[in-house]
């Protein structure tokens, strides 16, 4: 793509970046999404038929960091820190305020911590540096992920799962199962003989 594009009547004078990489049908609320948004590979954000980032989301995507969002899936105000490589399949629901981290971002060592926080300040524009691990996070299709919930680095979501509101997925989820809480544990698995009925 040429030009970065702006978003008709869109509040925020923004724009969205070269290597987004948007269906026709795909949708984006507002350029302010792309505050946060460094990433510098080829494709950083590649968006599907239908797909759609709603208002309150942020793209807290890095210099290497990608995100590919599926068919027809809905991203509702969703915090996306990746620095490696987010996947969310077709179909899939991401409420509200949830968040989707592939990286912590900061090394657990507190005196690098420290380092690196007293680096920040020095930095034009503010930013972190610390080469701390990614793991790609993968979100299978027809997914749901309730609202608040966290999903750390390196989770696996199977399809059709369900994730309960405010839980914390620290491990992956099996397909067609039901988790819930912090640790985020299996509450039940879906028959999927009965729901495709009809």
């Amino acid at each position: 793509m040429a030009t970065a594009r702006t978003i008709p009547d869109d509040w925020y004078p923004g724009a969205i970046p070269r290597n987004a990489v948007l269906d026709e049908t795909a949708l984006i609320e507002t350029s302010y999404s792309f505050v946060p948004y460094r990433s510098e590979a080829p494709v950083g954000l590649q968006m599907g038929r239908g797909s759609g980032i709603y208002t309150g989301t942020s793209l807290h995507i890095g210099r290497r960091g990608r995100v590919i969002v599926g068919n027809y899936a809905l991203v509702t105000a969703v915090q996306i820190i990746c620095d490696s490589e987010i996947e969310i399949g077709d179909y899939a629901l991401i409420s509200w305020n949830v968040i989707l981290m592939d990286t912590y971002r900061f090394a657990f060592d507190p005196a690098v911590r420290r380092r690196e926080l007293e680096r920040v300040p020095l930095r034009e524009p503010r930013s972190i540096t610390s080469d701390v691990p990614a793991l790609p996070i993968r979100i299978g299709s027809n997914v749901w992920i309730g609202f608040d919930a966290c999903v750390l680095p390196g989770v696996t979501i199977g399809e059709g799962a369900i994730v309960g509101a405010r839980s914390i997925v620290v491990e992956d989820v099996e397909p067609y199962t039901i988790v819930a809480g912090n640790p985020a544990r299996v509450i039940r698995r879906l028959n999927m003989e009965k729901s495709h009925r009809g």
